[in-house]
């Protein structure tokens, strides 16, 4: 985000104090000159939306504080009214320990667990036709898919399959190769030369030797049982059983 896009941005110096709630700076650079923080306001950190978003509309005053990281810039927070800010901050607490709210909040998180659940299912099929191994290994499909969606789907995982840059079936076949490369491997203890390219150039390797084993499968050929897929696969806790189906609340309104 440029700066001309935050309200009344103002820099903080080198070597400002960190954490800033407990000691903000008095000074900050806007457009080039020094300021003071005017008498009364706080440092307000980034972090709670509803409170960010109530005070930009109450006081269009408020500034803005950005901090650089190299050419990068980043905002942390506002300044605003301290009493503007406590006021603001007891109402959206009152909001929060409101029954209604609290049924808001239950029904949001319902609604995304079962967003979860569907496209944990979406997304094993995907892994399914990736694989489509030959009948004679089905079941070896099966279990394979499932141990690649339990660990690239859960939310916060940061894995290729939680990206909508690319289309699921893309997804799929970056997370079978993925977890191959970890699970079946020596990728985790191999020693790569700190030299531009060259862990993309091992990478690229062994994706092609782990494709190169799943067409095996695929065309049901003979695996001995040393096979480092199912190796891996043995290796792996078992899938925990599905969660019990829940009846639909009666606050069904806020789903």
């Amino acid at each position: 985000m440029s700066a001309s896009s935050w309200q009344n941005p103002v820099y903080l110096l080198p070597g400002a104090p960190v954490p800033l709630r407990e000691r903000p700076p008095e000074r900050f650079l806007k457009e080039g000159h020094f300021v003071a923080l005017p008498p009364g306001w706080r440092f307000v950190a980034s972090g709670d939306p509803a409170l960010t978003r109530r005070l930009k509309a109450a006081c269009p005053q408020a500034w803005t504080v950005v901090k650089r990281l190299g050419k990068r810039e980043r905002a942390i927070g506002l300044c605003a009214p301290a009493a503007l800010e406590e006021s603001l901050r007891a109402e959206v607490r009152r909001e929060r320990e409101s029954p209604a709210y609290q049924r808001k909040l239950e029904g949001q998180r319902r609604s995304r667990q079962r967003r979860q659940r569907e496209y944990e299912g979406e997304f094993l099929e995907a892994v399914k036709r990736f694989l489509s191994f030959a009948p004679r290994w089905k079941a070896l499909e099966k279990q394979l898919a499932q141990a690649v969606t339990a660990h690239a789907t859960p939310v916060g995982s940061g894995t290729v399959a939680r990206t909508q840059r690319i289309p699921l079936e893309e997804r799929a076949k970056a997370a079978v190769i993925a977890w191959m490369r970890h699970q079946t491997t020596e990728y985790d203890r191999l020693w790569i030369p700190q030299v531009a390219g060259k862990r993309r150039e091992v990478r690229r390797a062994l994706a092609r030797l782990s494709l190169q084993l799943l067409q095996s499968y695929r065309r049901g050929e003979e695996m001995p049982p040393d096979c480092p897929l199912q190796q891996a696969l043995l290796a792996q806790p078992p899938s925990p059983p599905p969660p019990p189906k829940t009846p639909p609340a009666e606050d069904s309104f806020w789903l």
